[in-house]
Formats: structure tokens, C-alpha cells, sequence
């Protein structure tokens, strides 16, 4: 790692360079040291006013060759662009001819610079196997994880001596869909992380067995028997401070007046400021981290399973999930791409594959999901269970004073009320970040028949996904359940009422 005199020294050389030219350039400190960090994944920003878009548009113009901006929705990218035409057509540095708008993209002696936006997860296939040796996102918190990993897989160059980077702008995330972040970049961010890291410190990871691994250095390390080059990572925090232009328009004064906790995040660019759940989430972000850091300090125990979540995948884009539970234990949730299941029977074969000790396999009878219930109900392999989620709720919530508008409102709320740490059930969930951003995204609301769950279709728009992951492990903790057009009845699957929590549902 270079050292930060260095740094700087290449930064002021980068600004002189600049300055003789008459053209953009960096301001010294945090956004010039940004730009010359050596780090393969960066994080710039935390507070308002720090110059994060800038960055983008002077280190793709000035320091790679092709390049790609991104903002979550397309509208966002107006701001982006405008400011790339007036920093690309400074001083003669290029021309509005330069700039394709059917494409979004300008052409600059040979480089491309090209904005896109990615709204929903499968509209990362839009950029599959199209390589960039700088990708940049600007407002990384609202971007999901499987967002960014995906696109940035192909981070890429045949042009001899051209380095290859992603770099993330970004404030502190204003809910808990963008906290992923916090986790990624955990030994800047985290204050609780065991092995801290100071600002451009770079830290290298990898990938092993699904989980991100932190390495001594940047050494190729061996991995399922292939040699793998972990990449660096880094987080350089800026603020409005560090921006002489923005200081002196008195900007200052508006990031001052905000509320908190807004202020402290914009102002100060503070991760821990005001880290509360929406108001209306389900299951709060809490009760699952509590789940999951349980999970793994305890061993899956010794019994048959219990049942096993299966959530069909509605389209081609979206992911065919089986959650499996061992009493109070699930294990990592299966996930494989829709068009991996086309049909019923390719369902229940995969179902088949993973289901044990004729565990109650509970299906969401939605769509495809209705055939591969009629190829399991006949199996003796497992007990089906049909799930419909729009079926009609029978039940209230522990207190026996709330109903539920239907059946997919009672699941989420009886996974609820087991995670709370008041029930002493000790659920534990594997840990997984999009297991957890799909628990915790849903949100409800009162009506005068009973609680709503945010619809499925409603809650994909808001995050950009389907919630693939946690209905699945929702459906396994509903078993063993009735049907949703049947009234419960004690002696319809025998032994459903060895367990029970006041009449509020079914705990096994």
C-alpha cells in the first residue's frame, strides 16, 4: 500500500496537470486522494457536499478509457449529466457533439463514458458481459448488494497498462435496504468491527464458500483449488468542508439546518445517526441480526427436519427458494435462477433433492408452484402442504385482539412474534444479507379488517427484487399449516397442535 504522503504527492501531480490545462481537476485532500487511492472497490463520501458526482466524472475522464456511471433510477441521471457538460466542455476539452443522448454516453478522445441505471435486480442482465475498467455508482445505499456484485463482476480491460476499479458515492443509508453497506465496508464503518481500518487504508477480500473473507494482503490465495487474487478495499470519507466552491455558497447553512437525524448524516457523514427501522417494518432489523449471530454459535440439532419453505420462482428473473428447518434451526436458504425451474416437476425434483426425513414441504401454490404441489402430494418422500398467500387468515396475533387480512399478513407476522426475543424461542437464522433485507423490507399497516402486508408485487418495486429468500423462510415457519380456504381443524395433520402460543399460531 502506498503510503499517504505519497498519495498526495500523486494527487497534487494530477492537479497541477489539471490546472495547466484549464480544465477540471480534484481538490486537494479527501477527493484528490480519492481519486489516486489504489484500492480495487472504493467507497467516497459518507457526508453531503463532499464532491462524490465530480469524482465519477473527472476520474472517468481523465484516468480510464471506458467507463460506466450508474444511478439507481434513470430520472437521477439528469443531475449527473448536466454536470458532465459543464465539466467536459471546459476550456475545449469537448463538445456537447461529443455527447450521444439517445445513448446516454459521451466519446472523448477515445474514452467512453456512458450513464445507466439499474431500477430493479434483473435489470442487471441488461449489462452482462459488457466490460467497463471503471464502474461507478453514485448513491451506493440505494443500490442492492446483488445489484452492484453482479454488474462489477465484469470489471475488465484489454487495454495494456489500464487499471481497473469500481468506485461508490454515497451518504450514510436513510433505511435499512441500503445497510448492506455497513457490513461490506465494515472496518470503516462498523464501529463495533474487531479489526478496525483508517481511512484509504486498504483491506483485501475474497470470496470462499459464498462469504466474503478478509485476506493478510494481495496475494493470490488458493480457493476450491484455483488461485484467486483478493481485491482491496478502501473508505475515504469527505464532507462539505472539504469543498471550497460549496463552502462558499453557503451550503454549509442548509446541511446545519436539516433534523437530526438527518443532519448528523448529511453533515457529518455520520453511519450510526438515527439507525431506526421504519416505523411500519414487519420484523424488526434487530431481531433477525440477534437470530442470526445465534446461528452461528449453535449447531444444527440432532432431529429430523422439521419442513422446508418453498417459494417458485413467478418468472424467468426471478429465484426458486427452499428454506429447511430443523425445530428452531433453518439452514441456508437454496436459491436457483427461475429458468432453472420451468415447470412443476423441475420444482418438485429440486424440492425431492433437499427435503429430508419426510419433512412437511410447505408450496406456494401460485402460478407453477400449483403442479409441483400435485407432483409432491403424491411422494412419500415429503408431506405437502399447499401455501397461498391471498388465502383467508383464521387467526390473530398473540394477543387475540389483531386479524389479518390474509394468509401471507399471518405467516409474516407469526415469524414476527417468534423472533421476538420475548417469545425465549431462540430462532436461528443462517446468516445471509439478502435474507435479511428481505425480512426486514415488508412493512404493514392497519385496516379496519385486520393487518395488510405490504403486497409482494408492491414491496418487488420498492427494493428492486422479489423477496425471494425470506417468503421462503416465512412458508417453512408457517408449517405445519391448513389450507387457506379451510377453517383449522385439530385433527386435519396430527400432532399440528403439540405446540401452540394461545391460539395465536403454530410453534414448533
Amino acid at each position: 500500500m502506498a503510503d499517504r504522503a505519497a498519495l498526495e504527492l500523486a494527487a497534487y501531480a494530477a492537479l497541477e496537470l489539471a490546472q495547466r490545462a484549464k480544465r477540471w481537476r480534484p481538490y486537494p485532500g479527501p477527493q484528490g486522494l480519492a481519486m489516486q487511492s489504489e484500492a480495487d472497490i472504493l467507497f467516497y463520501g459518507g457526508a453531503a457536499g463532499g464532491g462524490k458526482t465530480d469524482l465519477l466524472l473527472g476520474t472517468a475522464r481523465y484516468l480510464h478509457n471506458r467507463c460506466i456511471i450508474f444511478r439507481r433510477v434513470s430520472p437521477s441521471l439528469q443531475g449527473i449529466i448536466d454536470r458532465s457538460k459543464e465539466i467536459y466542455t471546459q476550456a475545449g476539452d469537448g463538445t456537447l457533439d461529443n455527447y450521444n443522448a439517445g445513448h446516454s454516453r459521451w466519446t472523448l478522445d477515445g474514452r467512453l463514458i456512458r450513464f445507466g441505471s439499474i431500477q430493479y435486480d434483473a435489470d442487471v442482465t441488461d449489462y452482462q458481459g459488457q466490460p467497463y475498467d471503471l464502474y461507478g455508482f453514485d448513491e451506493i445505499t440505494e443500490f442492492t448488494e446483488n445489484q452492484f456484485r453482479f454488474v462489477t463482476g465484469w470489471n475488465r480491460t484489454t487495454r495494456p497498462g489500464q487499471r481497473c476499479r469500481t468506485i461508490c458515492t454515497g451518504n450514510p443509508p436513510t433505511d435499512s435496504d441500503g445497510e448492506w453497506v455497513l457490513t461490506f465496508w465494515g472496518p470503516w464503518l462498523d464501529p463495533n468491527h474487531p479489526h478496525p481500518a483508517l481511512p484509504g487504508e486498504l483491506r483485501f477480500y475474497t470470496t470462499i464458500a459464498g462469504k466474503d473473507v478478509e485476506c493478510p494482503n494481495g496475494d493470490p490465495v488458493e480457493v476450491d483449488g484455483e488461485m484467486v487474487k483478493p481485491l482491496s478495499r478502501t473508505f475515504i470519507p469527505a464532507k462539505v468542508q472539504d469543498n471550497p466552491a460549496l463552502m462558499a455558497s453557503g451550503y454549509i447553512a442548509h446541511l446545519q439546518a436539516l433534523p437530526e437525524p438527518l443532519r448528523s448524516k448529511m453533515l457529518y457523514g455520520d453511519f450510526q445517526a438515527g439507525r431506526e427501522d421504519n416505523a411500519y417494518q414487519v420484523i424488526p432489523s434487530a431481531w433477525v441480526e440477534e437470530s442470526m449471530a445465534r446461528w452461528e454459535k449453535t449447531k444444527q440439532p440432532k432431529a429430523p427436519m422439521t419442513a422446508i419453505g418453498v417459494d417458485v420462482a413467478r418468472g424467468g428473473r426471478d429465484k426458486t427458494c427452499l428454506a429447511p428447518r430443523w425445530l428452531h434451526w433453518f439452514g441456508k436458504v437454496h436459491a436457483v435462477p427461475g429458468a432453472s425451474t420451468p415447470d412443476g416437476a423441475a420444482v418438485a425434483g429440486l424440492t425431492l433433492v433437499h427435503a429430508k426425513d419426510r419433512a412437511q414441504a410447505v408450496v406456494d401454490v401460485i402460478g407453477v408452484g400449483a403442479s409441483a404441489y400435485d407432483f409432491l402430494k403424491t411422494n412419500e418422500a415429503v408431506r405437502a402442504l399447499p401455501y397461498n398467500g391471498a388465502g383467508k387468515s383464521w387467526r390473530t396475533d398473540k394477543s387475540g385482539q389483531l386479524h389479518f387480512i390474509n394468509k401471507r399478513a399471518e405467516s409474516y407476522w407469526l415469524l414476527r412474534e417468534a423472533l421476538d426475543p420475548a417469545s425465549q424461542l431462540d430462532l436461528c437464522l443462517p446468516p445471509d444479507s439478502e435474507l435479511k433485507a428481505d425480512l426486514c423490507a415488508p412493512r404493514w399497516k392497519p385496516t379496519p379488517t385486520g393487518i395488510l402486508i405490504e403486497p409482494k408485487e408492491d414491496l418487488a418495486k420498492r427494493i428492486g427484487r422479489s423477496p425471494d429468500k425470506g417468503d421462503a423462510v416465512v412458508m417453512c415457519w408457517a408449517a405445519p399449516g391448513v389450507p387457506a380456504e379451510a377453517e383449522p381443524q385439530e385433527d386435519r395433520f396430527p400432532g399440528m397442535n403439540q405446540f401452540t402460543n394461545g391460539g395465536s399460531g403454530w410453534l414448533r
